[in-house]
């Protein structure tokens, strides 16, 4: 014998706006009834009670449903009907709440299709609460996710001041700030004031909205306060982002106020098979109405409905009076799913004692005494397909794994509110296809100046400068000031610049690092080629003069001057000229202990052979004095003495400074900003300046003894050139030390190679211009009688 038994559920919130929540829970009942797989020989039925946006009645009903009766007697019941399984309500999240606090005290599961308040996530404080949509966690991500699509760093938050909501607006404000946004400003609306806001917290929130600076504002307010969303949206210039589908004029006439700025975040339905066949075929009568929902009926019947949704009716029907406007029929799978979700779940807990799995026998039955017991096991493990071949089972929080949509709310030019699906946040979905945005499908305020919107405290720095955050502002508040020296940005809103690597350096927009510039003194350049010139113009000159003393060696002015000696001084001087040229070009290992070794030797060379001269002019002078003990002393050994032994011990400072610490190309990439400079580094300096001091020793020594000697018979006296030649010469190196030091690169290198060649020359014209004037033009006076006589 089959036994039909009758199970009970009640469903909440009944009120015209959610009229087609309640049509779709009948057409799932309806369904469920009709299955011969699903719940077989059991008929569910329900019990419908309407709130009415009032916790007293929310509270009133809530008692109704366990008394049975309409007296309200706590813990008493007027068994009527079927047992009662579970409550499927449609409540706002404070009045889903409150009913949760009564009906968790007696085990019975309670599933919502429209609370998603963060606080219900808590299964500790809310074991037995369900529900076939998202929480609202996951909507504040979806905020997050947009806004930081569109760059909108610079946000307003207009939230009612409810428990979840406050909790939201903290989970908003921590996900804008990680990514770099900022709160302009947070203003609560009570949410016990259903539409009304007292006059001062109006003007405020005028007076805020009003600001330039805003852009995009966050509403992030309950349902029933949303009725003052056509006030707010009419501000123009401002984008508003709604966490519900505002509850806007479906048509106006005329111009509207309503700017086309509003993005709302609806949970994604999808449409119910065969709902639209139920609607058109029900027998209205039949079901509980009232005068606005008698007249959404015939409004069905009129002609100007679309022929997928038009119901045909007999003529006493067809009296129209509200407009045809069925954009959300067949979308109202979130309560379709509730009810199949219960009917699994009893299905599963009746199937769990039978063994066939195909009859049930009385004692089974009894099983429903326990329903509210038992069925919460069944329903936290349902996993089922439903006939939108969804995937239906409750995750850890025991929420439904569904999305959102995106929606761009416009008006039409004829005036009709359009509902465009333009994007969507799936928090379920892979990493690349949970947030999916369609700009070219969005429909902008026209005073927008540009598309998309931007929202931000501080234009963006573009690249080359960094942000400045100011002094007691939020951190979106910022200047932009240049990157320091040797830093760059290559991206917009850096918070630092970044150093260059040592041997690059800032392009003049400083967004990029270039290369540093390579500089030494080069041949090619004109500084280099005028040096190089006049190292050969001077050594031609030299050997010159040289080619006119070794053709004129026997001519007395030669011959007195002691030939040998001007030879070595002559070629040593050559060599100082040629060895300048060794400090120009590309600094190389080998070059720079040549350049600086060669010159030290060389310029001790020249310098002994200086010496000796004025020495060898000093004893030939008292040498021809009667009884003069210099005699012994006259000739080429003395001289040659004096060459050797200087030219050694210049020989042995340099091997030391070879051996310790040698010259060595260095790159230097401090001294000028952007450049690489490449110059000889000294290696050891205490060696460099021991061959400069003995230099400067040996010139002194010169200087004094020439300078002693300058007054002798004009026969003799060579001292007195002596003496010019080497005032030039301290005179330059005097001068080069102090120059030497404050130069860098190849300019310094350029004042080593002046001084040589300067000294180099002051020696050669002072000590042999006078003689070669006097071999080349005055011939008479290079005579041994000419001497005789000047003697």
């Amino acid at each position: 014998m089959t036994v039909v038994k009758q199970t009970a559920a009640a469903l909440q919130s009944y009120y015209s706006k959610n009229y087609f929540d309640y049509l779709a829970f009948v057409f799932a009942v309806e369904e469920i009834n009709n299955s011969s797989e699903l719940l077989p020989n059991i008929t569910l039925g329900f019990h419908l009670y309407d709130s009415y946006f009032h916790p007293f009645f929310v509270f009133g009903d809530t008692i109704s449903i366990f008394t049975g009766m309409d007296t309200w007697v706590p813990n008493y019941r007027c068994k009527m009907s079927g047992t009662l399984a579970a409550i499927i309500e449609g409540l706002q999240p404070e009045e889903s709440s409150q009913m949760s606090n009564i009906f968790r005290m007696y085990h019975y599961p309670q599933i919502s299709f429209i609370s998603q308040s963060l606080l219900m996530s808590d299964t500790a404080k809310f074991p037995f609460f369900y529900r076939t949509v998202p929480s609202e966690l996951y909507l504040c991500a979806g905020i997050i996710r947009l806004l930081k699509h569109f760059g909108w760093t610079w946000v307003g938050i207009i939230a009612s001041d409810d428990e979840s909501s406050l909790k939201a607006i903290q989970i908003l404000r921590e996900g804008i700030e990680q990514n770099s946004g900022c709160i302009a400003f947070i203003e609560t609306v009570s949410h016990t004031q259903s539409n009304f806001i007292p006059i001062e917290k109006g003007s405020k929130i005028e007076k805020i909205i009003k600001m330039q600076s805003i852009k995009v504002i966050i509403l992030y307010m309950n349902a029933e306060i949303m009725f003052y969303a056509p006030d707010l949206v009419a501000f123009p210039g401002k984008v508003w982002i709604s966490k519900t589908e505002l509850y806007l004029p479906l048509q106006v006439e005329g111009k509207s106020d309503i700017k086309n700025n509003t993005l709302s975040f609806a949970i994604d339905k999808r449409k119910i098979p065969s709902f639209i066949k139920f609607i058109q075929e029900v027998n209205f009568s039949l079901l509980p109405s009232e005068y606005d929902t008698e007249q959404w009926w015939r409004g069905l019947c009129d002609s100007q409905c679309p022929k997928n949704i038009k119901r045909f009716c007999s003529s006493d029907e067809k009296l129209y009076i509200l407009p045809c406007n069925n954009d959300n029929i067949g979308m109202n799978n979130n309560v379709y799913n509730a009810v199949y979700s219960l009917a699994h779940a009893l299905h599963d807990l009746f199937m769990s004692g039978s063994r066939n799995n195909t009859t049930w026998s009385r004692e089974m039955l009894k099983l429903s005494d326990y329903l509210p017991w038992k069925l919460h096991h069944y329903l936290k493990n349902v996993h089922f397909k439903n006939n939108l071949d969804e995937e239906i089972f409750f995750n850890e929080n025991r929420d439904l794994n569904t999305g959102y949509n995106i929606i761009n709310l416009v008006y039409l030019p004829n005036g009709v509110l359009h509902r465009e699906i333009v994007g969507s946040y799936n928090p379920y979905a892979s990493q690349e296809q949970n947030f999916i945005i369609n700009e070219k499908a969005i429909v902008w305020e026209s005073t927008f100046t540009q598309i998309p919107p931007q929202a931000k405290c501080s234009e963006s720095c573009p690249p080359g400068f960094r942000k400045l955050t100011r002094e007691s502002e939020p951190i979106c508040c910022f200047d932009c000031v240049p990157c320091p020296q040797g830093e760059i940005s290559n991206q917009s809103d850096m918070e630092n610049c970044v150093k260059c690597r040592e041997d690059h350096w800032p392009n003049h927009k400083r967004d990029t690092c270039i290369p540093k510039l390579i500089m030494y003194l080069s041949y090619e350049e004109a500084l280099g080629m005028a040096l190089t010139t006049s190292s050969i113009f001077f050594s031609l000159i030299n050997a010159i003069i040289l080619g006119i003393f070794i053709h004129y060696r026997d001519t007395p002015i030669v011959r007195a001057n002691n030939r040998n000696i001007s030879y070595i001084l002559l070629m040593s001087l050559m060599i100082c000229f040629l060895c300048s040229l060794m400090f120009i070009g590309r600094p190389e290992p080998l070059t720079c202990i040549l350049s600086h070794t060669t010159f030290g030797m060389i310029f001790s060379i020249s310098l002994s052979s200086i010496l000796s001269k004025t020495i060898t002019v000093v004893m030939a002078f008292h040498a021809t004095k009667p009884g003069s003990k210099l005699r012994k002393w006259m000739g080429s050994r003395i001289s040659y003495t004096i060459i050797l032994s200087c030219s050694l011990f210049q020989f042995i400072l340099c091997l030391i400074w070879l051996f310790s610490a040698p010259p060595f190309p260095y790159h230097n990439m401090q001294s000028e900003i952007g450049t690489i400079l490449i110059e000889c580094n000294e290696g050891s300096v205490i060696a460099f300046y021991c061959v400069l001091g003995f230099l400067g020793f040996l010139a002194g020594i010169s200087f004094i003894t020439a300078f002693l000697s300058r007054n002798l018979p004009d026969s003799f006296n060579e001292a007195k050139y002596i003496t010019f030649s080497m005032l030039v010469f301290c005179s330059v190196w005097i001068t080069f030390i102090p120059t030497y030091l404050s130069t860098r690169g190849k300019y310094m290198v350029a004042v080593e190679i002046f001084a040589i060649q300067a000294s180099s020359a002051g020696l050669l014209g002072c000590i042999f211009m006078s003689k070669c004037r006097i071999i080349l033009l005055r011939p008479d006076m290079n005579s041994r009688k000419s001497i005789t006589k000047n003697n």
